[in-house]
């Protein structure tokens, strides 16, 4: 079982958060817990071959599904009775619904990478006797959380053999603002040029012993010669932790959305998979912050290339016709952080609902299905929250206000899976660091187990 006081869940998130800061240092840490819990790791080139009860997950890129099968069925036979069946084809003939019907899944879904700047390719420069890299602006940060802080680099190098590993520097870099002494009406609105005023200072001039490449290259223990891509992200360093009077405060980089990727992990790690009557299965994707078209990305096959080849090797005899019956007796809980009304903004929430920090988790609703979240979803979380025994709270947004959007409205399309919109309030998204109410990702945490189990 994971940790559940709120001592031992922040302390727990804080590890997974500090161990992934990149979406593929994302699916690294949660690849390790999953193992450690008797996860087995499959290869998509491969031909699959799953038992009932077994646990896998799978790794593409940043992304990454894991699930747990029923470990044994009751069917029923011709007569009536019930009783037991350890075969899959049984198994899987008799679950979730009358005879020869395929057994649905519960999805929790959610996505591993976070806003940030990304580094472009090329040579470093220098400028008034200064090193700087050049970086490309991923997702929408709120740029101003980004000056002034220690920034490390991390993410993935490509080998000139095909082989990729995963690198992070110690903090080497920062975007330093410029002195309010030479910009007098900064504080009446500070406007940041994308191009020239982020870009980061990582060294002096006459003091360059390695350039960026060979420094994340030395951080993988490999050959900077032997680099021939990167997908590299600026990470603030700064450590999670609680404050407030009480501690009732968590502050982190990246709760956007790796709260959510750490209640889905240690949620699917916890089901009992005796008394599960669905596949339970959890997926992170890639790219939610740049629009998630990509390979490994919601709008991308992933997904769906899963969990069809789940049900084909569950049950070798099936047909599209069975997967499509699958799909349709499935549910995806999207999980992602949304917003608690603010309380020094409160005209940009809407007048009425008014969800808070400490309130439970959010149950996202929007009238053009920018979430997902209909009437069939709504009775769905409920009743997972209720069986956690937690409260959950309505978010809609200020009219006057566009709305984001999530993996959730991408994955009904895709699969045409009844699915849910939900996720941790938080203070200052998108921000080089954000809160949460540490009680919330408690709350979240248990509706994600109950909602996986069933």
């Amino acid at each position: 079982m994971r940790p559940r006081t709120k001592t031992q869940v922040a302390a727990d998130l804080a590890d997974f958060i500090s161990s992934s800061p990149s979406s593929y240092h994302a699916t690294a840490t949660a690849a390790a817990r999953f193992e450690a819990a008797g996860f087995l790791q499959l290869d998509e080139r491969e031909k699959w071959s799953l038992e009932p009860g077994q646990s896998h997950y799978v790794i593409r890129d940043g992304a990454i599904i894991a699930w747990r099968t029923p470990a044994s069925k009751v069917g029923v036979s011709e007569a009536g009775a019930d009783e037991p069946s350890s075969d899959s084809s049984e198994l899987f003939s008799n679950s979730g619904g009358p005879p020869g019907t395929v057994p649905g899944f519960r999805v929790f879904g959610s996505h591993t990478d976070s806003p940030a700047f990304k580094l472009k390719p090329g040579e470093e420069f220098t400028a008034e006797g200064t090193r700087q890299i050049g970086v490309e602006i991923y997702g929408g940060p709120l740029l101003n959380s980004w000056l002034d802080r220690e920034l490390a680099l991390a993410g993935q190098l490509s080998l000139a053999d095909g082989s990729v590993v995963l690198a992070q520097t110690p903090p080497i870099a920062r975007i330093p603002q410029l002195a309010i002494h030479l910009d007098r009406q900064v504080n009446d609105g500070l406007t940041l040029d994308k191009q020239r005023h982020t870009t980061p200072i990582i060294g002096l001039a006459g003091l360059a012993e390695a350039d960026v490449i060979e420094i994340l290259a030395a951080s993988a223990e490999v050959d900077p010669e032997q680099v021939v891509g990167h997908d590299v992200y600026t990470i603030p360093v700064q450590s999670p932790g609680l404050f407030g009077a009480q501690e009732e405060f968590f502050a982190a980089p990246r709760l956007d959305n790796l709260l959510s990727v750490h209640a889905g992990v240690s949620a699917l790690v916890d089901v009992d998979a005796a008394s599960l009557d669905s596949v339970a299965l959890f997926a992170g994707f890639d790219h939610e912050e740049i629009g998630s078209s990509s390979r490994s990305g919601a709008c991308g096959p992933f997904l769906a290339d899963v969990t069809e080849r789940i049900i084909a090797s569950m049950l070798p005899a099936s047909t599209r016709s069975d997967y499509l019956a699958a799909l349709a007796s499935s549910i995806c809980v999207s999980s992602d952080a949304g917003h608690a009304a603010h309380p020094n903004y409160p005209e940009r929430h809407d007048p009425h609902v008014r969800p808070r920090l400490g309130g439970g988790p959010l149950l996202k609703l929007n009238a053009q299905q920018r979430y997902a979240t209909d009437a069939v979803g709504t009775a769905a979380w409920s009743q997972a929250c209720a069986r956690a025994g937690v409260e959950y709270q309505n978010f809609v947004s200020n009219n006057a206000m566009p709305c984001g959007s999530t993996i959730g409205p991408l994955t009904a399309t895709r699969l045409g899976m009844t699915t849910v919109d939900v996720g941790p309030a938080l203070y200052s998204m998108h921000s080089a660091r954000e809160m949460v109410a540490i009680e919330d990702v408690v709350s979240l945490g248990a509706a994600a187990k109950a909602f996986l189990q069933g």
